[in-house]
């Protein structure tokens, strides 16, 4: 993956390109099952039948032409068509990360989907067994999906897990997470403060002073753990350094179509992938200026 992205920079670089997108953060349906506090109310009541077609969700990726592909939703295990999806995906020669909350993997992955250097499992988990299970809002979410961690790596799929760090997050436990982790032989851990959602009213998302915080004392441990949040993206959270954001970096396409300006602004959407590049204002969203944008330091914007 790294080799890919690397070559695909490059191209972009000999081309005279300053924005391109490099993960196309693809949605194939809204639906889950669950209903976690921390997540887009329009992530977890969406109807199965509003799912977008796999032709629809390759039309996507040859538009934006990015080469990593974040299955995201809704929970993609419960998309009927993911088998046919992930193999057409890889037959493009692209990188997924399958992002879930492991409880179907036995039943939806194992079995119809192999393993794959194409394909990454990623994991959801936001803490230790009370915590995880308090943040998805059920009981038993956490030891399912550490279970699913072990059978994964058991049938030699690529697994990683990620982790949000919440305002109420306990950063000593999230270093016992990464821990554990590393007693699965996890292949990577994913760390980000939480994704701010402009739906989202709770009061569980951090300043950009506590992501701070938390961040230095997360810097302070990372390197005993195969943390593969950047060094440069951990001193930036921590306070150390500043970006602008690349929201043009991590495109999304949902059952609605293009999210404008990124994945967690929808200010709106269109089918079109000329219109939402050539019509979003990429140098307002970059210059961070934006109310919505003050304590946003997630992951994949920066």
């Amino acid at each position: 993956m790294t080799a890919a992205l690397l070559k695909y920079q490059l191209k972009q670089g000999v081309r005279g390109r300053r924005r391109y997108p490099s993960v196309l953060m693809l949605e194939p349906l809204y639906t889950c099952n669950l209903a976690c506090v921390g997540c887009a109310t329009e992530r977890h009541t969406g109807k199965l039948k509003d799912r977008i077609s796999v032709e629809e969700c390759l039309r996507a990726l040859d538009a934006c032409g990015a080469p990593v592909v974040s299955i995201c939703g809704g929970e993609p295990t419960l998309y009927p068509e993911l088998p046919e999806l992930v193999e057409q995906i890889s037959a493009r020669g692209k990188h997924i990360y399958l992002c879930t909350n492991g409880l179907l993997l036995d039943e939806k992955v194992f079995g119809t989907i192999a393993p794959s250097h194409h394909l990454t499992i990623n994991v959801h988990l936001d803490g230790l067994r009370e915590t995880h299970d308090m943040v998805c809002a059920r009981e038993g979410v956490f030891d399912k999906a550490v279970a699913m961690i072990k059978a994964a790596k058991e049938r030699r799929y690529h697994v990683m897990a990620n982790a949000t760090i919440f305002k109420q997050t306990d950063v000593t436990e999230i270093e016992a997470l990464c821990e554990l982790l590393a007693t699965l032989d996890i292949d990577g851990i994913l760390l980000s403060p939480g994704y701010h959602y402009e739906s989202v009213d709770r009061d569980i998302f951090l300043t950009r002073e506590e992501i701070q915080a938390k961040f230095r004392r997360i810097r302070g441990f990372a390197d005993r753990y195969p943390i593969h949040s950047t060094p440069l993206f951990l001193e930036f959270a921590a306070g150390l350094r500043n970006y602008d954001c690349s929201p043009w970096s991590t495109v999304t396409y949902t059952p609605n179509g293009w999210k404008g300006p990124c994945y967690l602004i929808g200010e709106r959407f269109t089918h079109d992938w000329d219109e939402f590049w050539n019509g979003t204002d990429w140098s307002y969203w970059e210059s961070r200026v934006d109310a919505r944008c003050q304590n946003c330091a997630m992951h994949s914007g920066f």
